[in-house]
């Protein structure tokens, strides 16, 4: 992680990050902190809305289409709410610039791309979710139970799914969204030595922790406990990221990686051990 670039003489204040959202500013703005409740209060209400809003949107659209999904935790229906809930992010996005004006990152890094330690955090951290969420079977020598059968559809479309699909289906939402609008509204700053952030991010990564707390209903509480801190730790990566190289490229990358390497290594785990 290497340091923000610093504003120069010549450098333009225009290009939408200065507006808001943006870590060339060497100078901290004022906070205005009516904006602040007011930004505050709206990532709450997207963070639980666009979820459910893109059930809405999915069981409607599938209703439509005479489709065969219902609500639930299977996999067809997991694919159409997370583009429901992408696609209301994509518009809030475009409401939000005219709002609070920024860069909202849906494009290519524009300098360093934080690629190599997106893809090494993601490796690391699906180590560390594979053992947070299967520690009782490990310790057990049992093997984790899944609630469809290993057939190459199956894996196929979960394979897809975690490697693919859910990094920018989340991401969009979570980071994209959320924490440029956040920051143009509270553009309060944490440094602790050469780590500075907005406060925004690290604001956003516990809605996002809090976003999976279904599973204290599921889970027993040390695993729930463990996925709180693991999703907590990886939301902060993800907007640091954002931030630093404006793009959400590295967010949605870390993601996939992450889930993916844990699923491989429990359908491996479940199949030939």
């Amino acid at each position: 992680m290497g340091a923000p670039p610093r504003a120069g003489v010549g450098d333009r204040l225009d290009d939408g990050w200065a507006q808001g959202y943006t870590a060339k500013m060497t100078t901290a703005r004022p906070i205005i902190w009516w904006k602040a409740l007011v930004g505050i209060l709206a990532v709450i209400l997207l963070a639980a809305g666009l979820p459910i809003g893109g059930a809405i949107l999915a069981a409607g659209v599938t209703r439509i289409l005479h489709l065969p999904v219902s609500p639930g935790d299977n996999l067809a229906w997991l694919y159409w709410q997370h583009a429901g809930q992408t696609l209301l992010a994509i518009v809030a996005i475009l409401i939000a610039k005219r709002l609070v004006p920024g860069d909202y990152g849906l494009h290519l890094p524009k300098g360093k791309t934080y690629l190599g330690p997106a893809i090494a955090c993601g490796i690391a951290f699906g180590l560390i979710m594979t053992l947070v969420d299967y520690w009782p079977q490990l310790m057990t020598h049992a093997k984790p139970a899944l609630s469809y059968p290993l057939t190459t559809p199956n894996v196929a479309g979960w394979l897809f799914f975690e490697g693919v699909y859910v990094g920018p289906t989340e991401e969009i939402p979570f980071r994209a969204l959320l924490v440029p609008l956040l920051a143009g509204l509270f553009p309060a700053r944490l440094k602790l030595g050469r780590f500075d952030m907005y406060w925004a991010g690290i604001i956003v990564a516990a809605l996002f922790a809090l976003a999976h707390a279904s599973s204290f209903e599921t889970r027993p509480f040390a695993q729930a406990l463990g996925q709180q801190v693991y999703a907590f730790a990886l939301g902060v990566l993800y907007a640091y990221w954002l931030e630093k190289s404006r793009s959400v490229l590295a967010a949605a990358v870390c993601h996939n990686v992450g889930d993916v390497l844990e699923y491989g290594l429990t359908v491996a785990w479940i199949a030939w051990l």
